[in-house]
């Protein structure tokens, strides 16, 4: 089941991510915000981040549940739709789109790897339609070819690689450098996901900037449950600013649910709704 998300259709394409390049020295440790702390301290307790196996577990399967309606995660490294969104095809374990750069650079880099492959004869439509939700040069065979290059491990550890440079790291890094705990390095993970980040109002730099103006982070001498219902507030707002992103119970009945119980080390058992549908990690 496709989840309403995916079912909506913006108006206009919107700029989920605009700059997705800039996410690769961000991996490195880089921070995203302009609001560089000048001693980025460590996470505040001994409690691990969201980078440790069993935590980012549980993120790839919170994520799934929003962006797959399931939490087995791994199974969508064969999705493929245009979801009528702006963004031509979407697909992959993180929704990688045609339209927005991220799927043109997956391809790239799997075409890097294992040259030949069933998806390098798209390179030159990728980058033709970059920008656009235009197919030209991708139907009608590229859904099926993107399916069968799902089942190869090379192109499986593409997508995880991808994911990480551009959408994993990013979030834990400025998550540690804030000062925030497991709980609040998923938000920053969760956020970027759907909205990347650039100068766009809606951008993640942008939604955390709107949250740093009436409140601070932990790294900043900030309490941190208010700080996070500050972002989250300002996620909200952001997610009303697109027809495809206004259903937002992947805060509210999530990630708001887990930060009023206190849980800001993201600890099993958890207990969660999106979309209305009901999810549980023992």
């Amino acid at each position: 089941m496709v989840h309403a998300d995916r079912e909506s259709a913006a108006s206009a394409r919107p700029s989920r991510r605009t700059v997705v390049a800039l996410f690769g020295a961000v991996a490195t440790g880089a921070l995203l915000g302009a609001e560089r702390v000048a001693a980025a301290p460590s996470a505040p307790s001994a409690a691990p981040g969201l980078d440790d196996p069993a935590k980012k577990e549980i993120a790839m399967q919170l994520v799934s549940s929003a962006e797959n309606s399931s939490l087995d995660w791994k199974a969508q490294y064969k999705y493929i739709e245009d979801i009528g969104d702006g963004r031509g095809y979407t697909a992959g374990l993180i929704g990688f789109c045609s339209g927005t750069g991220d799927m043109l650079d997956l391809v790239q880099l799997y075409t890097d790897r294992k040259p030949g492959n069933v998806l390098a004869k798209y390179l030159p439509a990728l980058r033709r339609v970059n920008g656009t939700d235009s197919h030209d040069g991708l139907d009608p065979n590229y859904p099926k070819d993107w399916r069968k290059a799902a089942q190869d491990t090379a192109f499986q550890q593409a997508q995880n690689d991808e994911r990480d440079r551009v959408y994993f790291n990013p979030a834990v890094a400025q998550g540690k450098a804030d000062g925030l705990h497991a709980l609040g390095q998923f938000i920053y993970y969760d956020a970027i996901v759907m909205h990347g980040d650039g100068d766009d109002p809606t951008s993640f730099r942008n939604i955390r900037k709107r949250a740093l103006r009436s409140a601070k982070p932990p790294a900043q001498g900030g309490n941190e449950t208010t700080y996070l219902n500050a972002f989250l507030d300002a996620r909200v707002w952001a997610m009303k600013q697109e027809e495809a992103h206004s259903d937002t119970s992947r805060v509210d009945t999530a990630q708001r649910v887990f930060l009023r119980k206190g849980n800001l080390d993201l600890n099993t058992p958890l207990d969660w709704k999106v979309y209305g549908d009901s999810y549980h990690i023992g």
